[in-house]
């Protein structure tokens, strides 16, 4: 199946259950920034929207890496199915051009551990499986019953259970993602038609959030399950770092005549020298026009890029230039000016005192502020032991 492959996330200001529901921070970023942060690193996405009748909500999504569909006040109030959402930003983005669309995927952001690989296999399902529509699914082993004061079994004889080993999986809908052939949703308008196939998540990461206890269980489950989301040794094959902010506190000290002097941390040092022996390519890119910026790249030995006004399209040539793939590019910033970076690479990691709108788009965030070892932190993930 060939065409493009277009991930829609419908996300209402309003909420009754859970109020401001898909702004709430999980894991210190907002849950509409997460799900579009999932959909961004998926391999076989082409396009990531939210359908949206909010400001905030279009704010978070945009600096996350989204394009916004306005949601029009009939699709936006309480009994607005997410289908009509979806159709709605098909056709505003796809209208004009429809045969150009292969795949449509509606992802929930009250799924809060979505996952690129699961969006991915989705997609499989239909473009190369040969789905009509395909689903995240969890294996199920519980016993339902039905009518509690009288209660019999639904998918079990009481009287003579089989042992969970022994019984065949039943599948629990996720409510995460669903892929859909573009012109059989259009023919339809629903998610479900045809071939339908349920594809195989992790149960230890499904949950969806409905009531506020769930949204204080994501936020108690986000520092286990969110941090296997960082690079591990083999997975980057280039290191961008930001200067102000990042390899500094942010703070400079100025003496009478102008001049500047920021303090920087050794641990950070010895990580670049690390990722240097390693064969990491290493560039330090950075807006500031502060002479101590090239000095500092030149006492680690790696290439400096300094005084740039936009630094999105300085990184763009300086990938080209040396044929890198985005996908194994990682990015170290702070500030909204790292933002276009971020969007250009497969790892984009804020540091822990980061602005608020850089955690949110930022695939990780490490334990430490700028200025405090982060640099020499992202090299403990990316590089073997034998190699610090």
């Amino acid at each position: 199946m060939n065409g493009d492959v277009l991930v829609v996330i419908p996300a209402r200001g309003g909420s009754k259950g859970v109020p401001g529901k898909n702004l709430a921070p999980v894991g210190g970023v907002p849950l509409v920034a997460r799900a579009v942060r999932a959909a961004r690193l998926a391999s076989r996405v082409t396009t990531v929207a939210v359908s949206t009748d909010d400001d905030a909500i279009a704010e978070a999504a945009v600096a996350a890496g989204a394009v916004v569909v306005r949601r029009p006040a009939e699709l936006s109030s309480d009994i607005a199915s997410s289908e009509a959402a979806v159709l709605h930003a098909v056709d505003t983005l796809y209208g004009d051009h429809p045969w150009s669309l292969g795949v449509v995927v509606l992802v929930q952001c009250t799924s809060p551990f979505l996952t690129s690989a699961e969006l991915d296999a989705v997609v499989t399902a239909v473009v190369d499986d040969g789905a009509d529509s395909a689903f995240t699914a969890a294996p199920f082993h519980g016993f339902l019953w039905r009518e509690p004061t009288d209660a019999s079994g639904i998918n079990h004889h009481a009287a003579g259970r089989q042992r969970r080993q022994d019984r065949e999986p039943e599948w629990l809908e996720t409510g995460a993602a669903y892929a859909m052939r573009a012109d059989g949703f259009a023919t339809h308008g629903h998610r479900f038609f045809g071939r339908t196939v349920a594809v195989a998540t992790d149960p230890s990461r499904v949950l969806e959030i409905d009531e506020p206890a769930d949204l204080e269980r994501a936020r108690a489950l986000a520092p286990q399950l969110d941090a296997t989301d960082r690079p591990g040794p083999g997975e980057v094959d280039a290191v961008v770092l930001d200067f102000d902010g990042t390899q500094t506190d942010d703070r400079a000290w100025l003496a009478a005549d102008g001049t500047e002097r920021v303090a920087v941390h050794r641990g950070d040092g010895m990580g670049v020298a690390a990722m240097r022996r390693s064969g990491l390519k290493v560039l330090i890119l950075s807006t500031e026009v502060n002479p101590v910026v090239a000095a500092r790249a030149a006492k680690l030995g790696v290439e400096c890029r300094h005084g740039i006004e936009s630094k999105g399209p300085e990184l763009a040539g300086w990938l080209a230039e040396r044929g890198l793939r985005p996908a194994r590019v990682l990015y170290l910033g702070n500030d909204v000016n790292d933002l276009p970076c971020f969007a250009q690479v497969g790892w984009p990691v804020a540091v822990a005192s980061a602005q608020p709108r850089v955690r949110a788009a930022a695939r990780s965030v490490t334990t430490v502020p700028g200025g405090h070892g982060a640099v020499r932190e992202i090299a403990s993930w990316i590089l073997r032991e034998d190699q610090l």
